[in-house]
């Protein structure tokens, strides 16, 4: 049986005179760019620039669409009513569409960044908000969710492409959600570890969770943050442990 994934990563975050992440080292191996369109983080320079080096690097581009939040990074929940999560997230995917296509590509992907993500996973009216936000954007681009979450039900109720991730550095607790960053087992550090974790993701279609528990999930994509001190060894170890095991890494389309 063939085994194909999705490689993709969190980029254009930098801000101004602030860089964040080392981007072009790690477009060497992911197949797909999740760039920040200037809510949480990144600017309008940045998100051209990011796009440039994706395209010249044969990487796929997605919007990340995160809260109005610079200062928390997009991290710190925000109560919006779901009209005002759809605008946010059609104003952000609009931005970088018109980048994209500015720049030669066209935008493959919608993947909401941070606590918005986090709180969409949970709750469908926010997952169907969002999840209209890229259908009424048009295109046929392709919503990407937590696996096995609200995100999930809510492409299949709008009938929209979609795409379920699960994450190589990041811990899961047992009902299938990510361990809270202020929680011990929160992130996977060890690259190898990480690399056997997604092998047995991809293959298996389970992790094992921070208490033992065995949580299945069927990932087409698999998410490695960029700004992490070890992104760049996490995505260089990542791809040839996957490739070694028969997986090849592809973008979504």
């Amino acid at each position: 049986m063939p085994y194909k994934v999705d490689l993709n990563s969190d980029l254009g975050e930098s801000f101004g005179a602030w860089k964040m992440g080392m981007d072009e080292d790690v477009l060497t191996f992911v197949s797909s760019a999740n760039v920040a369109c200037g809510f949480h983080a990144g600017d309008p320079l940045v998100m051209k620039n990011t796009v440039a080096a994706a395209r010249a690097a044969g990487v796929a581009v997605g919007a990340h669409p995160g809260y109005p939040d610079v200062v928390g990074f997009g991290r710190r929940g925000m109560v919006c009513s779901a009209d005002e999560l759809y605008t946010d997230v059609l104003y952000q995917v609009g931005a970088l569409k018109a980048f994209c296509e500015a720049g030669g590509l066209k935008l493959q992907h919608v993947k909401p960044h941070g606590a918005m993500y986090n709180s969409a996973a949970k709750k469908l009216e926010e997952a169907m908000a969002i999840a209209q936000a890229v259908k009424d954007a048009g295109d046929g681009i392709i919503l990407m969710g937590l696996a096995g979450s609200k995100f999930d039900e809510a492409a299949e109720k709008l009938g929209i492409p979609y795409a379920a991730e699960a994450f190589a550095d990041r811990g899961y607790m047992n009902d299938g959600s990510l361990v809270p960053r202020r929680m011990e087992g929160a992130f996977v550090k060890d690259v190898e570890v990480a690399a056997r974790r997604v092998i047995r993701m991809v293959k298996e279609g389970v992790v094992e969770a921070v208490d033992g528990t065995v949580v299945r999930l069927k990932p087409q994509s698999i998410c490695l943050h960029g700004d992490s001190p070890t992104a760049v060894q996490m995505a260089r170890t990542l791809r040839a442990r996957l490739e070694e095991a028969g997986i090849e890494i592809a973008p979504l389309k």
